[in-house]
């Protein structure tokens, strides 16, 4: 008895990622599984009645995207609680979502603006003042995390912190003071961005039912993105296994929408050793399913080995414990066939480390072993040798699209332009794979990396890289997609549209392919679909699209559209707030991106009626 496939799509421009037939016509699935690529003659006849079938309109197919490095699963417990600036072309747009959150939300709770955005991005080229968060919010709390260097705090949160005069400045953290010591709002990391992260630690926190949809909602907005795998690289106040209840609830009532496989990251200086064994001792890597599986150990596998990224600071030096510290870690996991991943920024970190991984493998090959470094920036061609030599891989993040500027401020533009080298380490025959380090700091949005890696540019327009440090679009595509299964030891699994592949893809609002540079940013995925199963569509397939959840709470920012949805509109907006800003004009009487607000960053903010951002 023939098995019809239960989905077609077919009039659409697939790009497969694989080499032997790299662009189709159509695709079928049947179940979990793609079951026929190839023209739309071939695939279409394979329907039977119960076939869904999908017109693509011509529009382009690819490989569900995979993200290397994002804090998904913390990400998602707070989600429904954040005001995201990611995308917003103007800080007088900025403002505006700002003072309209501030009206709706309710006492205690705060308005948070945590990680996705640069004030390079702005037209402006900064940050609100602490005055003009006091003017817009003199009662509500507001927190607003700055890439990995800032925190601004209005006087409503110092108070809701308790930091007062007293309060001492944590090691390398900064209370900002005014000349009668009292705290002003700034808080600065100098360099460890600790003091910023549990400040935000502070603030109210979801009921265990709101966290659930919080996380369903942010899986969503992945999806949107065209998303459907990623790997969790842990976090600060992630806590296994208590901060994992969500995820393995939703896992468990098959309400999964993006496959993640995840990473244990230890909480406790000192104590890193302990953790480590006892979880290689009561967990099996891999052990899971294909939607949320065990992936190993980091990103901190040492508090003592870890440096810190602020390029506004100057490079950390690494304590003379490293190395001991990261040897015991280092050389359990790698007796019990564990693999990690690093945290490490500098060469100067990624050499020590090298040395104790290099005297591990002599005693305990690390062949065979998927372990890699995170971020790698200013890696140099003898340690990427070294890496090369030891079997092991490097994950890169875009956050020089975020702090590309400071890099060059402090480094210079020499040192910038092959920071981090990754058509250098492509070249050595070294995994790479590519992801943002969302939320804290980067966007989750996946288009925005992607230009960074074929452009090489920064958000806010700085041109970093020439052409030996940059990739054509299809080599940037096969890093978010079947390149980064190597780091979770999923190749046959996924990452190409291939028969007996799992049946992750996304149709796209727009050709990558053939859109200008500055469009690779405003894609989005107008049909989603993971598992065989279609789990978002929008635009001309709506229809499709499974229904959404109310957000909970009902002020949360999510349900005011206060998100960067993506549009022509918003597009255009974007080219208006650089012109603006190429000419000059800040001054009274300029209008924001959106054309209703001033862009004079003196003039109050309140709710506006204004309806531009809800898309």
């Amino acid at each position: 008895m023939a098995t019809h496939p239960t989905l077609i799509v077919h009039n659409a421009r697939i790009h497969t990622g694989v080499a032997r037939r790299p662009e189709a016509q159509a695709l079928a699935v049947s179940g979990r599984h793609f079951a026929a690529v190839g023209t739309n003659g071939q695939i279409k006849a394979l329907a039977g009645p119960a076939t869904v079938m999908i017109d693509a309109g011509r529009r382009r197919v690819i490989p569900g995207l995979i993200d290397s490095h994002l804090h998904v699963i913390r990400g998602g417990l707070n989600y429904n609680l954040e005001l995201r600036w990611d995308g917003v072309p103007s800080l007088a747009d900025a403002m505006r979502m700002l003072a309209d959150q501030v009206a709706r939300t309710p006492a205690p709770q705060w308005v948070r603006v945590v990680g996705g955005f640069t004030e390079q991005q702005f037209a402006e080229r900064r940050l609100p003042s602490l005055e003009e968060l006091n003017q817009v919010a003199p009662e509500t709390p507001v927190f607003i995390l700055h890439l990995y260097d800032r925190a601004l705090l209005n006087a409503a949160a110092l108070r809701a912190c308790g930091y007062t005069k007293d309060t001492p400045d944590p090691p390398g953290g900064q209370i900002v003071r005014d000349h009668a010591g009292t705290p002003t709002g700034l808080l600065l990391a100098t360099p460890n961005a600790a003091l910023l992260y549990a400040t935000l630690a502070l603030g109210p926190k979801l009921p265990y039912e709101y966290q659930l949809n919080s996380t369903r909602h942010f899986l969503r907005e992945l999806n949107r993105l065209g998303i459907t795998s990623v790997i969790d690289a842990g976090g600060g106040f992630q806590n296994y296994p208590d901060d994992y209840r969500v995820i393995e609830e939703l896992h468990q009532h098959h309400l999964l929408t993006v496959r993640i496989a995840y990473n244990l990251f230890t909480q406790k200086p000192a104590e890193e050793l302990q953790d480590f064994a006892h979880w290689t001792s009561h967990n099996q890597y891999h052990q899971g399913d294909e939607f949320y599986r065990l992936n190993g150990a980091g990103e901190m596998l040492a508090f003592s080995a870890a440096d810190f990224e602020d390029f506004r600071q100057p490079r950390p030096e690494m304590p003379a414990r490293m190395e001991a510290d990261l040897e015991q870690v280092a050389r359990l996991l790698a007796s019990r066939r564990w693999p990690w991943r690093m945290h490490a920024t500098y060469d100067e970190t990624i050499g020590r480390a090298l040395d104790v991984f290099e005297k591990i493998d002599r005693e305990v090959s690390l062949q065979g072993l998927p372990w890699f470094f995170d971020h790698a920036e200013t890696v140099s061609d003898r340690n990427l040798e070294r890496i090369a030599r030891l079997g092991g891989g490097i994950a890169i993040q875009h956050r020089m699209a975020y702090q590309g500027e400071y890099f060059v401020e402090r480094f210079g533009a020499q040192a910038a332009a092959h920071t981090p080298p990754f058509k250098r380490m492509l070249a050595m025959g070294i995994p790479v794979g590519a992801g943002t380090d969302a939320t804290r700091v980067a966007s989750y949005d996946p288009w925005n990396a992607l230009y960074w890696l074929t452009t090489g540019k920064t958000l806010g327009g700085l041109s970093l890289y020439p052409d030996s440090n940059r990739v054509d679009r299809a080599s940037a595509l096969a890093l978010y997609t079947r390149a980064n299964t190597w780091f979770s030891g999923e190749q046959e699994l996924k990452g190409q549209i291939d028969i007996e592949q799992l049946a992750d893809f996304a149709l796209l609002s727009h050709d990558y392919f053939e859109v200008d540079d500055e469009a690779i940013r405003q894609i989005v995925a107008e049909l989603t679909v993971v598992d065989g199963h279609i789990v978002y569509a929008g635009g001309d397939f709506s229809p499709h699209d499974p229904p959404p959840l109310a957000a909970m709470p009902d002020w949360a920012p999510v349900n005011f559209g206060s998100r960067y949805w993506k549009s022509p509109q918003a597009y255009a907006r974007v080219q208006h707030a650089r012109q603006l800003a190429a000419v000059g004009q800040t001054s009274p009487g300029a209008l924001s991106a959106c054309g209703h607000l001033p862009l004079d960053a003196r003039q109050p903010w309140g709710p506006s009626g204004c309806t531009c951002w809800a898309f």
